[in-house]
Order: C-alpha cells, then structure tokens, then sequence
C-alpha cells in the first residue's frame, strides 16, 4: 500500500492508490480519513458573555473489506467503515484561563445506579437467608 502524507495535519492519504484497489475502495478510504481529523474531536468554539466554550468529543473509527476469486461469477470485493462519536467535555476560556468540564453521561450514571442496587438486593437476600438459618 502507498501512503502519503497530507499536510494539513490530517494524516496518511489512504485513498492514495492501494494497489488493485477499485474506485469505490478508493472513494470509501478517502471519506473515511476526511471523517477521521482532528477536527471532528474538537468542535467549533462558541462565545457567550464573554466566556469561549469549545466542545470536545472521542471520534471512533474502524473499516474492513475484502474480496473474493474464483471465474468470472464469483468475483466481488467490498469495503465498509464505521464512525462513533461521544461527546466528553468542554473547555471553558475565561480571563486567560482553561478550565475543562466533562460531560456527563447520564445513561451510564443510570446503569450503574441499576447495578448497584441489584447488588444490594443479592447481598440483602444472602443476609436474610443466613439469619432465617440461624433461627
């Protein structure tokens, strides 16, 4: 595989001729880098009151493909990727100060909330059956 390296700061060129590659090979490894920048962690800073905000989130990617031989039927290749995106903070920018601020994720609080309280409830019921076997 050629590889190039792109200068803004945007990594390798991956649609840069895999070899044997098919345009649409070619096209998704393209779309794929364009999503995968910096830019996409680091939102467009916002001001309000005289204070800057600039979100950040956690970009996830990931891609495949493959191909297949054999006669003239049974040829075929394909490619996919995927992209995930979760916000994690804020940067605050006040006076000449950063501060960051994480997001919270209240699902995740909820889940956890869950399963601590059917820990308890094993933990409650292993209780009352010792207790009940000493009576």
């Amino acid at each position: 595989m050629e590889t190039k390296q792109r200068g803004d700061g945007g990594g390798l060129d991956l649609a840069q001729k895999v070899k044997g590659a098919s345009p649409d090979v070619q096209k998704v490894l393209g779309g794929a880098q364009d999503t995968l920048t910096v830019r996409r962690v680091f939102g467009e800073p916002f001001e309000k009151d005289g204070v800057t905000y600039l979100p950040v989130a956690k970009v996830t990617g990931g891609g495949g493909g493959g191909g297949g031989g054999g006669d003239a039927a049974g040829r075929g290749s394909g490619v996919g990727f995927g992209v995930s995106a979760k916000p994690v903070g804020l940067y605050v920018l006040k006076d000449g100060d950063a501060l960051w601020r994480p997001a919270m994720d209240v699902s995740a609080v909820a889940l956890r909330g869950q399963l601590v309280g059917i820990v308890a409830l094993f933990v409650l019921r292993s209780i009352v059956k010792t207790l009940a076997k000493r009576r």
